[in-house]
């Protein structure tokens, strides 16, 4: 709560509890603001709302700004306004890079005379290392290599020293009031010939609360997670031990954007007696997931949250605010992530890019809270800020069900009430006013999956093998892989284990479960479980050369899975849990066999991955896998146990069981009934208690790591993670007048929808590249390089790897390549080491581009790392939003092509050298002249849309604009 707030005569107490305040904002504004409020203002623009009014200091937050989200239908789209949210959530990718630059920050106040221990957040910040996972071990088994950089086999496991998991016990077998999910081996429970062989170890009986071991193959990863990224780890217990409200949350815990949900979500917040909304941003692109517990949250880069986390406000465009009606009942066949994919290409058709999306109608009503979450969690896929679910009453039987205390309960229903932030689900209730309505109907909505190379082309599963085989003729590009008729049926036989099989286009050679937005809606992954039950029971089998993995999103997920006895069937099919945090759909997948590699290298075979996650970008899951399809957990099963995508479940058996019996699709997939069944019986509420004694205890690796404690970090020239940037080399009191660009020449002529993905480094370091060549002269071997995302606080690493994307499409190359051209020389280059030698000589680099630049998750290294390289400027055709002011908050000048116009249009080829003039003074939205060495001079737009943003840039970027006030 501001002190200085002009709006502090509207405290008062909340009705039956005197002892509670809160700032009652329908008292503002007279009879005009009571209409708006209660009848027209969307529940989302009140949040926006209520946080103006309660930070209001006159200076970051002016009674103006207030005003102008009042008066929301007449200002969206035409002004700027502040938002201070309640919390922040770093992920470990992205967070380690923001508290790096915390401790930067702190040793640069002190070289500058100021206090460094001054420089703490001034918000809540948790911190979840989720993101440090790989797949070294699955199926109980050792793979080929941990190789998670590209390197040789592993040798002998004699030096990795791995936990041994110990001996299998059941402690609870059946006792008084058990339901016996928790028995093993009891045959009268099951049925098929393989059922009674299947030891079902729950980790935990939910009636008795009593601990088994975990599985062997969770214990190998979780301990090649601690050992290879111990820097890291102990990194983040310094800056937990060191600055103020800062929270991190260990390995083994569960993912940033579930944990959030789980666990450090208030929907309401109290401190000190007082009571306002809960919000958050953070750099996890689906923290939107809270949005549908009624918590105003979205994803933001490092740069945006470390000003957050500093007392800055986050500044956006007032927003259009889509109201989304929601009628009818699903399909029983459809699942949650149906109902997500089939909004999303609705939502994506309705262009709400750079909106606000808020649900309504009777539709609402029929969607649990797992529901709203799963679709919030998926709004950056269509491109939405994010997608609210305001509170109603199904939100609270949902809170009371995982734990809220009663008497919360009732408080925080009042005060949501008395500042209209419920929302009566009765038809006869009056809905607010949007800037448009999209209309869905639940009922339409049939199974869907994604691919094969973006999250937005769905594909109907009826229509999936005529769509695979037009993906087969289609020239290559987004859909298309051009393969000549006469070879579109090739076979390429294998021998693999001492079996032969046989590959072809569409075969599936990566299935993974991944649990991040699916643990949120326990029905789709039971429903996954309870097909690979009456799978096993039938007699079917997935191949072994499938790399199959199970990957939940926090431990909750493998307790339910395991008490509703469903965990050892998925294990039988090779969906064995592999630990807890971001695998396969963040590229951390173990690698194929090697036979099948070379198999699918030399048939030039479409091979194929399937998993439940969220991106599905090409060559992101492993290089030689070219299709790549996002579907549900039950989907995911069923298409591995098929082994193709070329198959219509409606005619075609998934495979043989016993007795040469033909199994389809239709006898194994589970009812609703049998979902909710399970469901009420197994998805408890000690699900939600273990989380929490879980978070608060910790676990042992990471109670007894060690961690320095002095007030700066003490930096290890020799570490390769953990680095102290040059962010703040140029630390200074007062703003200078944006420098001219002279005689730049072009790092990279790129095209339309380049992705934070080509931008950003992710993945397996390759051994070719930069990045692999700095290691290995710090003395490490392949199997030493971890990934980027491991690295993302050695910023030598990271600038190494910026548009290091094997598929980056750089157009002065002409084909898939890291490359580029040093004009001076001209020399064909990677592209880090062109831009190393233009700053050698001294020649600065801008980048041009087409429509759509930076789309995707807002990653801050897809701003740092250009920004490394030397990049002054951005010259594209349209921006991502998010990216667009990542740009300058990094100091990067975001200029657009005048409507119409792009480098075609103007002949421009790239090879030019361009000179850009700034004026003394800049405005929002104005043009400049560029020149170039051929004599052309055009104009463009000056994508800076506020004086806010005008100023970080002459400061050098929000780092450097934050950390002055310290001096």
């Amino acid at each position: 709560v501001s002190p200085g707030s002009p709006y502090q005569p509207v405290i008062e107490a909340l009705g039956s509890y005197p002892q509670k305040k809160f700032y009652n904002v329908s008292r503002l504004g007279g009879a005009k603001y009571g209409m708006t409020l209660c009848n027209t203002l969307p529940y989302s623009i009140r949040v926006l709302f209520e946080s103006s009014i309660r930070n209001c200091d006159g200076f970051v937050v002016k009674e103006t700004d207030a005003m102008n989200i009042l008066d929301w239908k007449t200002k969206q789209n035409n002004v700027e306004v502040p938002f201070c949210p309640a919390r922040v959530v770093l992920q470990d990718f992205t967070g380690i890079p923001a508290m790096v630059d915390f401790a930067a920050m702190r040793e640069a106040v002190r070289n500058a005379g100021g206090d460094p221990v001054k420089v703490n957040p001034a918000c809540p910040t948790d911190l979840t290392v989720d993101h440090s996972l790989q797949i070294d071990f699955s199926k109980c088994a050792i793979q080929n290599a941990p190789n998670p950089g590209g390197g040789d086999s592993q040798k002998p496991m004699a030096k990795l020293s791995p936990l041994k998991a110990q001996p299998r016990k059941l402690p609870c077998r059946g006792q008084t009031g058990c339901k016996g999910p928790c028995s093993a081996g009891d045959s009268s429970r099951n049925s098929g010939q393989f059922s009674a062989q299947i030891e079902n170890t729950p980790l935990l009986c939910p009636f008795h609360l009593q601990p088994v071991p975990e599985p062997e193959t969770v214990l190998k990863n979780q301990e090649m997670e601690f050992g290879r990224n111990r820097e890291r780890l102990q990194f983040f217990k310094w800056s937990s031990k060191v600055f103020k409200d800062v929270s991190i949350i260990p390995p083994e815990t569960g993912m940033a954007h579930q944990v959030n949900l789980e666990y450090l979500s208030r929907v309401v917040f109290e401190v000190k007696d007082f009571l306002y909304p809960d919000s958050v941003v953070g750099t996890d692109s689906h923290t939107t997931m809270v949005n549908g517990l009624g918590i105003l949250g979205w994803g933001v880069g490092g740069i945006e949250t470390e000003a957050v986390m500093l007392g800055m406000p986050v500044t956006l465009t007032l927003p259009e605010v889509v109201g989304c009606e929601l009628t009818g009942t699903a399909s029983p066949l459809a699942t949650s992530i149906d109902i997500v994919l089939s909004i999303t290409k609705h939502l994506r058709q309705a262009d709400v890019a750079g909106k606000f999306v808020e649900f309504f109608g009777s539709g609402v009503s029929q969607l649990s809270v797992a529901d709203r979450t799963t679709i919030a969690n998926m709004c950056p896929e269509y491109g939405a800020i994010l997608s609210f679910f305001p509170v109603d009453n199904v939100t609270m039987k949902h809170l009371k069900h995982t734990g809220f205390d009663k008497a919360k309960l009732e408080v925080m229903e009042a005060y949501l009430k008395a500042v209209k932030l419920f929302r009566n689900d009765e038809s006869s209730s009056r809905e607010p006013e949007y800037s448009q309505v999209v209309q869905i109907s639940l009922s339409s909505i049939i199974p869907y999956v994604s691919g094969p190379k973006r999250s937005q082309d769905r594909v109907a599963v009826n229509n999936m093998k005529s769509d695979f085989q037009a993906c087969l003729n289609e020239k290559s590009g987004v859909k298309g892989f051009q393969i000549a008729v006469e070879k579109q049926n090739d076979i390429v036989p294998v021998q693999y284990e001492g079996n032969e099989y046989k590959l072809s286009h569409g075969c599936i050679v990566i299935a993974a479960v991944i649990s991040c937005t699916n643990n949120c809606n326990p029905s789709v992954m039971l429903a996954a479980g309870l097909l690979a039950k009456k799978a096993v029971e039938a007699g079917l089998v997935v191949k072994p050369y499938i790399r199959t993995s199970l990957s939940p999103g926090s431990g909750m997920v493998t307790h339910y899975l395991s008490s509703s006895g469903v965990l050892p069937y998925l294990s039988k099919l090779g969906f064995e849990v592999v630990g807890y945090g971001c695998s396969t759909c963040v590229g951390n997948t173990a690698p194929l066999p090697e036979a099948i590699r070379n198999a699918i290298k030399q048939g030039d075979i479409i091979a194929c991955g399937v998993l439940s996650g969220t991106k599905n970008f090409e060559g992101r899951l492993c290089d030689c896998v070219r299709a790549n399809y996002l579907a549900s957990p039950p989907l995911v099963v069923a298409y591995a146990i098929a082994g193709t995508v070329r198959i219509d479940f409606e005619t075609e058996p998934l495979g043989t069981g016993f007795n040469g019996k033909s199994i389809y699709l239709r006898d194994i997939w589970p009812s609703r009934r049998e979902l909710h069944a399970v469901e009420e019986e197994c998805v408890i509420s000690s699900m939600f208690k273990e989380l929490k004694e879980k978070m608060e205890k910790g676990n042992k690796r990471w109670n007894l790591l060690e961690a320095p404690e002095s007030t700066l970090f003490p930096w290890d020239l020799k570490s390769t993670y953990i680095r102290c940037p040059s962010f703040f080399d140029k630390l200074a009191k007062e703003p200078v007048s944006p420098q001219p660009v002279e005689n730049a020449h072009v790092l990279l002529y790129l095209g339309d929808s380049v992705t934070t993905d080509h931008i950003s480094p992710a993945g397996s370091i390759a051994r070719s590249s930069a990045a692999a060549k700095y290691l290995t002269n710090k003395g490490l071997t392949p199997r030493e390089f971890n990934s980027y995302g491991a690295r993302r606080g050695n910023d030598a690493v990271m600038t190494r790897g910026t548009f290091a994307n094997i598929k980056l499409l750089n157009k002065f190359i002409g084909k898939p390549a890291p490359k580029t051209i040093h004009f001076p020389s001209g020399q064909t280059l990677g592209v880090f080491e062109a831009a190393e030698l233009y700053q050698k000589e001294g020649i600065p680099v801008i980048i041009l581009a087409g429509k759509k630049y930076g789309l995707g998750s807002s990653r801050d290294w897809a701003a740092k790392g250009p920004f490394l390289l030397g990049v002054k400027a951005v010259l594209a055709e349209s921006y991502e939003k998010v990216h667009k002011s990542q740009l300058i908050g990094i100091g990067i000048a975001p200029l657009q092509f005048l409507p119409g116009e792009n480098p075609s249009t103007l002949g421009l080829t790239g090879r030019e050298q361009f000179s850009i003039l700034f004026p003394p003074e800049l405005s929002p939205g104005m043009t400049l002249d560029i020149k170039t060495s051929t004599g052309k001079v055009f104009s463009v737009i000056a994508l800076f849309e506020s004086d806010m943003e005008i100023t970080l840039y002459k400061y050098g970027g929000s780092l450097n604009f934050v950390a002055r006030r310290f001096l």
